[in-house]
Formats: C-alpha cells, sequence, structure tokens
C-alpha cells in the first residue's frame, strides 16, 4: 500500500484557546484543507464538481484526539479515501506534528449530493474516477 496523501500546516496563534492548545473546531478545518488538498492533487476542482452537478457532503466526522498542538507547531494532515459500494465513502485522516507524534486521528463518513435532486448519488466513487486526472491519488 502507497503512503497516504499528505499536506503540511503550521499551527497559527488565532487557532489556539485560552490554555494554549489548538481550538477542537480547528481540527475539522486541517481535515476539510486535506481533503480538498487531496482532490486539487487528483485534478478534481469545485468548477467541474459543479459542471457535474455534484457536491461533496459531510456526514459524520468523529475525532479522537491524542496529544495537544501548540502555536507553531508543524504537522502533516493525512488523508485516505476508503470506498465501499454504497452511497457513502469513509475517510481516514490524521494529524501528525513533525516529530511524529499523531495529535489526532479523524474518521468521516461522506457522500457526493446531487445538487439539483437533492438526494446522494448512488455510485460516488465512479464520478470521482471520471473527474480526476490522477484516480490514483483517491486509491482508485
Amino acid at each position: 500500500m502507497s503512503e497516504p496523501f499528505s499536506v503540511r500546516v503550521t499551527v497559527r496563534g488565532y487557532e489556539t484557546d485560552v490554555q494554549g492548545h489548538v481550538n477542537q473546531a480547528v481540527y475539522i478545518n486541517y481535515a476539510e484543507h486535506a481533503r480538498w488538498s487531496l482532490l486539487q492533487a487528483a485534478g478534481v476542482s469545485q468548477a467541474a464538481l459543479v459542471d457535474r452537478g455534484v457536491g461533496p457532503v459531510g456526514l459524520e466526522t468523529t475525532i479522537r484526539y491524542k496529544r495537544e498542538l501548540l502555536a507553531g507547531d508543524e504537522v502533516d494532515v493525512t488523508c485516505t479515501f476508503e470506498w465501499g459500494t454504497g452511497k457513502t465513502f469513509r475517510i481516514q485522516q490524521s494529524i501528525v506534528r513533525a516529530d511524529g507524534t499523531v495529535a489526532a486521528e479523524l474518521e468521516s463518513v461522506g457522500g457526493l449530493l446531487d445538487l439539483k435532486a437533492r438526494r446522494m448519488v448512488a455510485d460516488p466513487r465512479s464520478y470521482f474516477k471520471e473527474l480526476a486526472t490522477d484516480p490514483g491519488v483517491f486509491g482508485l
């Protein structure tokens, strides 16, 4: 198996709370940034999704906090798509400090929404495969 897609992020001071560590909502932003970066690396733009009449939706996210992050920390945010046969897919993500310490693990369930019908598409995998110039980034 190849290495998961990863993007580096530096924790900014304004992302921290009164205790000095990253606010819990920021972990979701880091994960979202990595997912959109993966789409871009695969050659899938927001405009291409809209032109095809679909948009990604998050249905569920679980975060397991392991270690705190502080302003100035550099982290790698990984992103791996796991495909099934239904309307949804899973995304496994880790937020790892530059020294290798895992700060958080996220597991999400997502899908693709038909923007006109306002219903989930039956096979999101096929849409991503069709739109991607490099479907291997998705593990396809």
